[in-house]
């Protein structure tokens, strides 16, 4: 594959409003100063961070490459892309991100809850039989790729997330958003997605993922892959305490009104979960290690 020139590096950056994790950067600087550096362990770096996995998947899918299909693996991403534009991606991508600490500390509740619920959604997706486990690692590192943006245009945007979480059933978290702000992270999140060249389905689960009560009410019996990776992702919120850490609150009331459905769809049942909970708490992931 031909190396990306320093003017279609920037093109790809202009888009790109999602600051990296900045140990993360540390870490794959190191990585790249290695007299011979390792691709896994690139590879493994860029899949635990929104903004770099996002850019780099941006990249492979673009008219540049010219690829027949599109590709959804950072993995693959990577190897295609090779060292060098992968490099200057993440340099470019650094100069663009300067935070204040402030700003850090708060993007630190983002950034935890993305990497673990990938991860969570990941290993779900296995156990159910889901065939692209893949899909269900991206969607639970993407989902919520709208809250940083809406922190950079909104000083209370953390005030209104948390709101957002404190309302019973009857209201969904992008009500509350709607309200306040006239629009809410999960449309900010396709239209990103979108951007990013993603899949079109998961773009499409990223738009409706406070919109689960649709899928799984008693009405609606209707089987869909769709239903399916967004089924993962709401028990991988859960298991992850994604009502604690972004919304700080001590209940889950999204779970509480689709919780038992969900499981129902995807086979299983309450002990599943608990035992899940319970093999992840050992991992330091899970609602436990944020009490």
């Amino acid at each position: 594959m031909s190396e990306l020139s320093e003017e279609q590096i920037q093109q790809i950056l202009q888009g790109i409003r999602i600051p990296p994790q900045p140990q993360i950067l540390v870490d794959l600087q190191m990585e790249q100063l290695m007299p011979d550096p390792d691709m896994r362990a690139i590879s493994r770096l860029v899949s635990q961070d929104v903004g770099l996995a996002g850019t780099i998947l941006k990249v492979v899918n673009s008219p540049f490459y010219g690829l027949r299909n599109r590709i959804t693996s950072v993995d693959q991403a990577v190897n295609l892309i090779g060292l060098n534009s992968v490099v200057n991606i993440v340099n470019g991508v650094s100069i663009k991100s300067q935070m204040s600490d402030e700003t850090i500390v708060n993007m630190n509740r983002f950034w935890d809850t993305a990497t673990d619920i990938s991860q969570v959604a990941t290993q779900i997706a296995k156990q159910v039989g889901y065939p692209n486990p893949d899909l269900a690692y991206l969607l639970g590192l993407f989902h919520n790729c709208g809250i940083p943006l809406l922190m950079g245009r909104f000083d209370n945007y953390l005030e209104v997330m948390e709101e957002s979480y404190a309302h019973d059933p009857s209201q969904r978290v992008i009500d509350i958003e709607n309200q306040r702000l006239n629009t809410n992270h999960a449309v900010i999140g396709y239209y990103t997605a979108k951007s990013w060249k993603l899949p079109k389905m998961l773009c499409e689960v990223i738009a409706e993922h406070h919109n689960a009560g649709r899928y799984f009410n008693s009405r609606n019996d209707k089987d869909s892959e769709q239903k399916t990776l967004l089924g993962i992702l709401k028990m991988s919120e859960h298991i992850c305490g994604n009502y604690r850490i972004l919304g700080k609150q001590q209940e889950d009331y999204e779970w509480q009104a689709i919780g038992s459905e969900v499981l129902a769809y995807l086979g299983l049942g309450e002990y599943d979960l608990e035992q899940m909970e319970a093999n992840f708490a050992e991992m330091g992931i899970g609602v436990q290690n944020y009490r």
